[in-house]
């Protein structure tokens, strides 16, 4: 199979929220079969290798977001020029069709090898915490979009929910409760001081936005109009541009709340990655390299990564699609990090 028919095969399979998980899987199983790699499946997830100690590693997730509209079939890729236009065919089945194109391309003989296909990455990245302590090699390719970026490194999260419990009464005496929409806006002030001045200042040259950031993304309170809230709730996330960040904000915050009646329950705790390998010949043949601000697969891992994939990235808009010219050239740049990773480990 060529790579836009590996492509088109991978576009068919409906993924959302993983729905043909199997068959996607027994696709991409039965091909690397072909040659001659080891498979084993860890729930929802498929390993496959060439050798038990390989060199570089690829990470994929096969499953896709939903779509609300769509012109024409959206598991039907779909070409416009030089537009491969399907439902994941950006975000990431065109980074796996690139990996998959590449063995057929490759001296297996010369070359150690391990993929790893993913499921659940869009949701919760049930796939990625499956498998993370089966991943061999110490770096490893992620093929989510990027126009052929090298991206080295993503912030971390910090993911909070706080509850406030004051005591409910009548609004029309206010003064015989507390109100816990009050409270929890008295430690937003006091949090958002102790961003402003301690964390926010903290540098960190690495990213586009170079600290740490904080949201506040929901506040839930109250039950009607005229009474005083007896319970109010917020999520809050900070992006960690530096690992030691997430304790201080977590100490900070408990020392807080020590004045008011809360619960702190933590959501998600995860530290900041970046490739520490020198990648220099990534940028002699794909032009320059960034970082991101988000969260991806690699920010599970304790493994050098490097996130390369096709462009441009239109993931999660209506019509998603790559440039054919663009997934050539990430099936290129794949054959030359296997090369470049194998030749070094010789």
């Amino acid at each position: 199979m060529d790579l836009k028919e590996i492509l088109r095969k991978l576009v068919s399979y409906n993924t959302i929220r993983d729905k043909q998980n199997k068959e996607i899987m027994d696709f991409i199983e039965g091909y690397l079969k072909n040659y001659n790699f080891k498979t084993e499946r860890d729930k929802k997830c498929l390993i496959a290798y060439n050798d038990e100690i390989p060199n570089i590693g690829f990470i994929g997730h096969t499953d896709t977001v939903d779509y609300e509209s769509w012109d024409g079939d959206p598991f039907v890729l779909q070409e416009n020029n030089d537009k491969l236009i399907g439902l994941g065919a950006c975000d990431m089945k065109g980074g796996i069709a690139a990996m998959l194109s590449t063995i057929g391309k490759i001296d297996l003989d010369k070359n150690k090898i391990a993929l790893y296909f993913t499921n659940d990455e869009e949701i919760s990245f049930e796939g990625i915490k499956t498998i993370r302590d089966k991943i061999i090699p110490m770096n490893v390719i992620i093929g989510e979009p990027t126009n052929n970026i090298p991206i080295y490194g993503t912030k971390g999260v910090l993911e909070l929910r706080v509850e406030f419990y004051g005591v409910k009464c009548h609004s029309s005496t206010p003064d015989k409760g507390i109100s816990a929409i009050y409270e929890c806006i008295k430690f937003i002030h006091e949090v958002n001081d102790y961003y402003e001045k301690v964390i926010k200042k903290d540098k960190v040259d690495d990213f586009e936005v170079p600290y740490t950031t904080m949201n506040i993304g929901m506040i839930k309170g109250g039950e009607t109009v005229n009474s005083v809230a007896g319970k109010c709730e917020i999520s809050m996330d900070f992006r960690i541009a530096k690992k030691e960040h997430l304790l201080s904000i977590i100490e900070e915050i408990k020392k807080i709340l020590k004045k008011y009646n809360a619960k702190l329950i933590i959501k998600q705790n995860i530290a900041p990655n970046i490739n520490e390998n020198d990648i220099s010949f990534l940028e002699e043949i794909s032009s320059k390299k960034e970082t991101k601000c988000y969260l991806t697969e690699g920010s599970y891992i304790d493994k050098n990564f490097i996130i390369l994939g096709p462009g441009p990235d239109t993931s999660h808009q209506k019509n998603e699609y790559i440039n054919f010219s663009s997934l050539k050239e990430t099936e290129y740049l794949y054959i030359k990090i296997i090369e470049y990773y194998n030749e070094r480990n010789d």
